[in-house]
């Protein structure tokens, strides 16, 4: 039986947001992985203009073009990707789930604040080009539109009464010390989720880019077996 795993990034991001999670997937199975970048997004941003609808489309085609290639389709999703993914759960033939710091809710300021006093820190010692967050977020701050950032709230706020009536196996998989989304999120998601077969995974110190963290091969394995049992 062929498989596929469509992966979906988030929300200002591209699919270098999970490939070291794409990365081992590749080394360890020979399915057919497929990582659309969204409309707008990718390394260079361009999103002035596009909607969640666009979003929400170029995953259903991605989704679409795959299904005709392989048997069963499993739909990985970090971040916005995560709620996309579940929208994909709700419309269409998805055989198994995987929710990666899914922004179901979003920012929390404890820990941005946390975060942006380290980069204070880290500037006044003349170390800032050296960090690796700052770096990753300052080109978001220069090139997100504030007409984008509503639209991602959109496009949750729209997905959010499908938690309710998703039944397929789902592992979510969430860093306590996550600044974009409450860690109690993942909580909430599990609770709503009304599937029999779950599974909530939290990573101590897992921040929002979780498959860049140092135990992400501890869960990636078991994700493995969770998507191939």
């Amino acid at each position: 039986m062929s498989v596929g795993v469509l992966c979906i990034h988030g929300f200002s991001g591209g699919p270098y947001e999970i490939e070291p999670f794409t990365a081992y997937l590749r080394a360890h199975t020979d399915w057919l992985i497929e990582e659309p970048t969204l409309s707008g997004h990718g390394e260079e941003l361009q999103m002035q203009g596009f909607t969640a609808k666009h979003w929400l489309m170029d995953a259903e085609l991605a989704f679409r073009a795959l299904a005709k290639k392989v048997d069963e389709v499993l739909v990985v999703g970090f971040s916005m990707g995560g709620i996309i993914a579940l929208y994909l759960a709700k419309r269409y033939k998805v055989k198994k789930l995987v929710l990666l710091s899914a922004a179901a809710k979003y920012v929390s300021p404890k820990q941005l604040v946390k975060d942006f006093k380290m980069l204070a820190s880290e500037a006044y010692h003349r170390n800032l080009s050296n960090n690796e967050l700052f770096m990753r977020y300052r080109h978001k701050f220069n090139n997100v539109p504030l007409s984008s950032t509503i639209e991602f709230m959109r496009l949750v706020r729209m997905v959010e009464p499908y938690y309710k009536d998703i039944d397929i196996p789902v592992y979510i998989v969430q860093g306590k010390l996550d600044g974009i989304v409450p860690y109690h999120t993942a909580q909430f998601l599990y609770d709503e989720l009304i599937s029999n077969d779950k599974t909530l995974y939290f990573s101590d110190n897992g921040k929002h880019h979780i498959c860049f963290d140092k135990d992400c091969t501890k869960w990636f394995s078991q994700v493995l077996t969770f998507l191939k049992g």
